[in-house]
């Protein structure tokens, strides 16, 4: 018996997510003008859903684009969806679009209801050995736009930096601006540094990461030395230990960078201590 097609939302509606159609004039089409989450469910519960929406919100913000739904709204077909699609551990992707024109122009339109969509798809568990050696990455100059902490749909930059990494046979890309270091193509970055947990500020050269927020609350909540603060090239190249950090990968370490393995080129024992933090967090929400 075939599989049962996932369920989406599609502008008002559930439907199979085969037969989702959109425009070829959408903007999100055509500009890459929209935006978008992430949020992964644990036992049907979505993951700090609140946070997340507040995101949603800065980024709408950032492109100057009306939100279609209030809180409560997003809440219930959020939420909705992920029942819809059988509960349990999934990844919710949610974009919102400016619409669909009459034709093709730069500016703004008017009166164009944007294009609301989400899926589910299972949330694929983080590879036994990606958690137990660590990942290979390399660093790279940030050749992205210079609002990246709008969760924007327009990903180019991201997908070439990824995939010049994957040429390399690597995990992922450490990006750098200005000789600092701020973020992975997909990913949060941490180092650690004297025994201190150190990750780059807030600002318009990151994306203010959901899973990041979590990780030094957690860290507060231990009372493990922790700071924000800007990491130079150097500090990242010689530091005990580094981690990577996303919705759907969660927590991993890093154990070579740029081909020279760090430490004993395996995890170290800040992050499973802060890995095993994260599990345990994950479980007492998917509980509560």
């Amino acid at each position: 018996m075939a599989e049962p097609l996932p369920l989406a939302y599609f502008n008002g509606a559930y439907l199979p997510l085969a037969e989702v159609r959109i425009s070829p004039l959408d903007r999100g089409f055509l500009f890459g003008d929209g935006v978008y989450e992430v949020i992964p469910a644990y036992g049907g519960r979505l993951f700090h859903l609140t946070a997340h929406l507040q995101r949603l919100q800065y980024s709408f913000d950032g492109i100057r684009l009306t939100n279609p739904y209030g809180v409560d709204q997003w809440t219930t077909l959020l939420n909705g969806l992920v029942q819809k699609n059988g509960a349990g551990d999934q990844a919710l992707y949610l974009q919102v679009t400016r619409g669909a024109d009459r034709g093709r122009d730069h500016g703004f339109p008017r009166n164009v209801p944007a294009t609301v969509f989400a899926m589910c798809t299972p949330l694929a568990k983080v590879p036994a050995e990606l958690l137990a050696a660590g990942a290979r990455a390399i660093t790279l100059e940030d050749l992205r736009w210079r609002r990246c902490d709008i969760k924007s749909t327009a990903l180019l930059g991201n997908v070439l930096l990824r995939q010049s990494a994957a040429d390399q046979n690597c995990h992922e890309a450490v990006l750098l601006r200005d000789g600092y270091a701020t973020e992975g193509t997909a990913s949060s970055l941490f180092i650690v540094a004297g025994g201190a947990i150190i990750t780059p500020p807030k600002s318009r050269d990151l994306l203010p990461s959901i899973t990041r927020d979590v990780i030094l609350e957690l860290a507060a909540e231990q009372r493990l030395a922790h700071r924000e603060a800007r990491i130079p090239a150097a500090q990242l190249r010689a530091a005990e230990e580094i981690w990577l950090a996303s919705s759907t990968r969660e927590l991993y370490a890093v154990s070579e960078l740029d081909g020279r393995k760090l430490g004993r080129g395996a995890p170290g024992p800040i992050w499973r201590q802060v890995y095993d933090l994260f599990q345990r967090h994950k479980r007492e929400l998917a509980a509560a």
